[in-house]
């Protein structure tokens, strides 16, 4: 179809455009036009620039990632995996469960308020996409320094986006992370995560069949908020520019977004749609070429119809707008006026901007001229694929061999554990977390300062089965560890992820992550990449849960300086029953205290180096996920044997923290012997694969046989009871005195 648009283009092959401003290469432009058989017109111009850009097309990433697919282990369980706006499992008694994490990190640096919040809504409306209902929010934050003057600029904003946008949509945070380093001064990472449930059988895609069924958009008006969010903040080396950026951060609007969540619901009850996509990165692009790539092959749209906040913006900036709360759905003509009436109960505003087709073109009209004719997987699929250079970062070897041997341990035990204890990445995250509304909706289970968030799913979705059922989620990553071993630390990650699960009594069943970096064209950058990847698809095999989907963040880094690279995992585990779930710490006194696992002089990126001395060097710990998976055992089987009273993972700190934080978790002290004669190991080692637990002294002897068949070591310490922490021969701090000390962390900091 040749209109003034395309014959303009056609007869002026020579005319300047503007695609390197818009992020896009010489080789990618030029390709484009080979596509075409001509150069572009501006709107086609803005189309494959949002989608060919890293955030999009994950160009740099693909050749890595398709390892999740090779080296994925099977599992029944998996019912949607990668490809889609979110994964999707199986639960059981007739639910799914679909889960995901996205970034939304330079946003939030520009604009900490609302690059968090529409972070929040970007990451729930995937979950709405699947046919879920969303039921829970998770957030893993890291920040510069504690006491850096633009942390204390980022992070309040970041937090209150965060609690204000899942407060007001009446969605429970429950659980993830809150960690500071240098590395992250100027580029802190917001990774948001969301889960929603769902009966397995009413699950939708992204797909638009049917030539004749109609393309509705519904929800909020476009507007000029947002514009080139994908391609100038998240593809490209961020720069200190955070004012001129602020156009390009989204502005959301969450009791929109409530409605739209109601409105959705009620459709998919209803029947009436075919398919649907949400509108998050690239806007009406990115939703139109995917939706029509993914069904019949073709699709036409009027441009002229879609609702504009502000009448001003040109075809180009309508294609591009970020504008949040918005959805694209495929309906049959004959569904159109029941899909109407719905959205006009929930005053959710909703328009027919076109028609899906059978010609293998996307067609677009703007003022009855066709602006837009190219064939929709040129720009969803078929983007371009980097084989990226890479190598060892040149100082690793260095870095490796300046291990924490080197350091003075010190002499006093009982100052090292309270100094670890009031920092602000061990300390308590009560002053963020008490922002967050934890329990609203009434199924939250378990909540920080749990080790993993749990939901209970009866009485979710209108007219469900009764069921004791609940799924549990933790998410983790630790940034020193990858930069000493990026594919060793992806393993930890995805292994402390899957222990904290498993200390609930849950079985950890399946995985996402957001994998942030820095920029893709640094070989060393891509060498951590690819490391990093390829650990966790290993890992994944080994413990036998699959990647259902997650996000690549690229070009994390201010000028040359890139953060420390930091693989964030989220596991979502599956209990019985939720009355079986094991809470946290020393419960009550009398209880056996049990440490399981083995413990290494392993210090490499621990915590005790990094807050005693800034050091980091050496390796990590080692990622031993035969036992990780042999310690998931014993735990979710006592659990569900009634065996265990209370548990708790050691990680950051070692067994010292995990013997404070189970004090303090219900204010329960204990004595305890150390298992080895080196006390400082013994108390501040890092090593994994190992948990906490106290049992009753009439269950101790099935427990150590439960262990002794699972291979897991056992070390009794003693007895819960008192009020202090004693170590004996060692320390011994009341536990009153502990609480003082980890709650005052960060007020001591943020106020």
């Amino acid at each position: 179809m040749s209109t003034d648009s395309v014959r303009r283009a056609l007869e002026t092959p020579a005319e300047r455009q503007p695609y390197a401003e818009l992020g896009m290469k010489d080789d990618e432009y030029q390709r484009v036009r080979d596509i075409l058989g001509r150069r572009p017109t501006s709107s086609e111009l803005a189309i494959y620039s949002v989608m060919w850009s890293e955030h999009c097309s994950y160009k740099s990433s693909k050749v890595h990632l398709r390892q999740f697919g090779t080296k994925a282990p099977k599992s029944e369980a998996l019912l949607v995996g990668m490809g889609e706006n979110a994964g999707v499992v199986d639960i059981g008694d007739g639910w799914a469960a679909t889960f995901k994490i996205e970034s939304h990190n330079h946003p939030s640096y520009v604009e900490p308020h609302q690059g968090a919040a529409t972070g929040v809504g970007g990451i729930v409306r995937d979950i709405m996409s699947m046919g879920a209902r969303p039921v829970a929010v998770m957030d893993s934050l890291r920040f510069g320094g504690a006491d850096q003057p633009d942390t204390r600029r980022v992070l309040p904003g970041v937090v209150e986006g965060i609690s204000h946008y899942g407060n007001c949509l009446g969605l429970p945070n429950i659980g993830g992370e809150v960690a500071f380093d240098p590395c992250y001064i100027g580029n802190p990472l917001v990774n948001a995560l969301c889960v929603g449930l769902l009966r397995k059988d009413q699950i939708k895609l992204a797909t638009a069949p049917g030539p004749g069924n109609k393309v509705v958009l519904f929800g909020a008006r476009t507007g000029a908020d947002g514009i080139g969010g994908a391609s100038v903040l998240a593809s490209a080396t961020f720069e200190d520019e955070s004012q001129a950026k602020r156009p390009a951060v989204q502005v959301g609007d969450p009791f929109m977004e409530k409605l739209l969540i109601e409105c959705c619901l009620e459709l998919y009850q209803a029947d009436v749609v075919v398919g649907i996509q949400d509108l998050g990165a690239a806007g009406v692009s990115c939703a139109t070429t995917e939706l029509a790539a993914k069904g019949t092959g073709g699709m036409e749209v009027n441009l002229n119809l879609v609702p504009l906040r502000d009448p001003t913006l040109l075809p180009e900036e309508i294609l591009m707008s970020e504008s949040q709360e918005r959805m694209m759905a495929v309906v049959t003509p004959d569904d159109i006026p029941a899909f109407m009436a719905i959205c006009d109960k929930w005053d959710v505003p909703a328009t027919v901007i076109g028609e899906v087709t059978d010609t293998g073109r996307l067609v677009m009209t703007w003022d009855g001229d066709v602006i837009v004719d190219i064939p929709p997987g040129t720009a969803a699929d078929e983007g371009p694929v980097y084989e990226r250079p890479f190598h060892e970062p040149a100082g690793q070897a260095a870095l490796n061999a300046d291990g924490p041997e080197r350091l003075p341990r010190p002499e006093d035990l009982r100052e090292t554990l309270l100094t670890l204890l009031g920092s602000p990445n061990v300390g308590s995250k009560e002053w963020v977390t008490s922002q967050y509304d934890r329990y609203v909706r009434g199924n939250t289970v378990l909540a920080q300062p749990a080790d993993s968030g749990m939901l209970r799913i009866s009485e979710v979705m209108p007219g469900a089965q009764e069921t004791t059922r609940g799924i549990a989620l933790a998410t983790d990553g630790n940034g020193r560890y990858a930069k000493l071993d990026p594919y060793t630390g992806a393993q930890l990650a995805l292994a402390e992820a899957y222990r904290n699960v498993a200390v609930t009594g849950a079985k950890p069943l399946a995985v996402t992550n957001c994998l942030n970096f820095g920029s893709p064209e640094d070989p060393e950058v891509m060498w951590q990449f690819s490391e990093a990847v390829r650990g966790l698809a290993d890992a994944c095999r080994t413990l036998g849960v699959p990647v259902t989907g997650g996000n690549v963040s690229f070009y994390n880094q201010t000028g040359s300086t890139a953060i420390n690279p930091t693989p964030v995992v989220g596991v979502l585990g599956v209990i019985d029953d939720v009355a079986q779930r094991v809470r946290s710490g020393f419960t009550a006194p009398g209880l056996r205290v049990l440490l399981l696992g083995e413990t290494r002089e392993e210090f490499g990126g621990s915590e005790w180096a990094h807050v005693a001395h800034g050091h980091l060097g050496g390796l990590p710990p080692q990622a031993d996920l035969e036992a990780e998976r042999s310690l998931a055992a014993v735990l979710t089987e006592a659990a569900a044997r009634g065996l265990l009273e209370g548990s708790h993972d050691l990680s950051d700190g070692g067994l010292a923290v995990a013997l404070a934080e189970s004090c303090l978790a219900q204010g329960v002290g204990c004595a305890v012997t150390l298992p080895g004669e080196d006390a400082f190991v013994e108390l501040f080692s890092e090593s994994a694969a190992r948990a906490l637990v106290c049992v009753r002294p009439e269950a101790f002897d099935a427990f150590a046989d439960l262990c002794v068949r699972h291979d897991v070591p056992c070390s009794g310490l003693g007895l819960t009871g008192g009020s202090a922490l004693t170590v004996e021969g060692v320390l011994d701090v009341p536990v009153e005195e502990l609480r003082e000390v980890h709650s005052s962390a960060l007020p001591r900091v943020f106020g």
